[in-house]
């Protein structure tokens, strides 16, 4: 699983020419699953960007979390975060298959409500255009295989 967390000031994504998501202060999270991903990951990388300490303090030191700001989450799912590059045109043969990552993509978000983050999503497989004032910028990269 691999996540590309963006501090955001505000986002949004839209669907056919409609916002179906919109946050302030928080994260964009961009989420891909690869072979072998399972409830067990999710429920890691879950507790990893919930306590990931990336938003100034009065010290303005990276001290807090999305949970010590109250922060929102703007969730999209992204299979192409697998591409494998052996040429000019990417293979998406490490992503997960598409029935295994929505399930995936609908328990992630799920456990982000159960622990009282406000989360919008994207729709899962759609042509989504996700616009973004990154914060910072602040953009962090988690890969369940390096990081845990």
């Amino acid at each position: 699983m691999r996540v590309i967390i963006q501090r955001s000031k505000e986002a949004s994504v839209e669907v056919n020419d409609k916002i179906i998501g919109k946050i302030t202060h928080g994260y964009v999270l961009l989420i891909g699953f690869t072979n072998g991903d399972n409830k067990e990951t999710v429920d890691k990388m879950i507790n990893k960007i919930i306590n990931l300490r990336i938003f100034s303090d009065t010290s303005d030191k990276l001290n807090l979390s999305l949970k010590d700001v109250n922060g929102s989450v703007l969730s999209i799912s992204q299979f192409t975060l697998y591409a494998k590059l052996n040429g000019r045109r990417p293979s998406f043969t490490d992503a997960l298959n598409y029935k295994e990552a929505k399930e995936l993509y609908e328990y992630f978000n799920h456990k982000l409500e159960i622990e009282e983050i406000n989360v919008q999503t994207g729709e899962f497989g759609a042509d989504m255009k996700v616009s973004l004032i990154n914060d910072g910028p602040v953009t962090i990269i988690i890969d369940s295989k390096e990081d845990f």
